[in-house]
């Protein structure tokens, strides 16, 4: 699914080096926890993968499904399959969130060759998708994401998630803000999209989103590259422990 190789990359701006050498392979089907402590290059990796364009690759390559993804922009990996739910999701004033879905939703399928959605088929999966997410009908018709609560927001992304159906998520600390019940919600919806042909990043700083959402593997970020990974037990280790024995082994 998803293979990086000696990745480097900088912020685009002013040349600071993030990203350092990095490797990783995420599997068909894996869940794969990426955690570290603040400032290890988590978030950037997730923008990286997703084409943002004020980060800059220098060395290395990402393969998704055995191609490098480096000559594309954000709108080709999106229609290629990979998807961003944000730490901090944008509000967009104007734009109604069920015209944002339908929007994004049509975009993709014509991208892909396929026909567009007509508005009673979108309305069904639409209303089908909120339901398993809690989700009010009347929270859609109002701006995107402008006056959500955390948890609000936080729906609303796994709710476009559900709906595109892409092959490679990447979550940046989805669980950021988030109640135990709102939590609960969205690690369930992540669950009833997991199978053996989707993958997906969990960007996190705690293991209590890893009790609701259980990793395949974990893996240690650490000023810019993975030192060190490990199965599900890892991520109970850090928590308990910290992360000053990783970094000090990985020395």
């Amino acid at each position: 699914m998803l293979e990086i190789r000696n990745l480097h990359a900088r912020i685009a701006e002013d040349g600071t080096e993030i990203i350092r050498g990095l490797n990783l392979t995420v599997k068909n089907g894996e869940v794969a926890a990426i955690m570290g402590p603040n400032g290890s290059g988590k978030s950037t990796l997730s923008y990286i993968l997703t084409g943002r364009s004020d980060y800059e690759v220098t060395e290395g390559d990402i393969l998704y499904d055995g191609q490098s993804i480096l000559g594309m922009d954000t709108a080709e990996r999106a229609a290629a399959g990979l998807f961003l739910a944000f730490q901090y999701p944008v509000e967009i004033p104007g734009v109604a969130t069920m015209q944002f879905l339908k929007v994004a939703m049509n975009e993709q399928r014509k991208a892909r060759g396929e026909d567009e959605l007509t508005t009673p088929d979108f309305i069904r999966r639409v209303k089908a998708a909120a339901a398993n997410l809690q989700i009010d009908m009347a929270m859609l018709k109002r701006p995107l994401n402008v006056g959500f609560s955390g948890g609000e927001k936080k729906r609303a992304e796994i709710l476009q998630m559900s709906l595109l159906e892409p092959k490679l998520c990447v979550l940046d600390e989805t669980d950021s803000g988030l109640d135990i019940d709102a939590l609960k919600i969205v690690a369930d919806g992540v669950n009833a999209l997991r199978s053996p042909d989707r993958s997906f990043i969990v960007i996190t700083h705690y293991q209590r989103l890893l009790e609701y959402i259980v990793p395949d593997s974990v893996h240690v970020l650490y000023k810019g590259q993975v030192i060190k990974s490990g199965d599900r037990q890892l991520a109970l280790e850090l928590e308990s422990d910290g992360y000053a024995n990783v970094i000090k082994d990985a020395a």
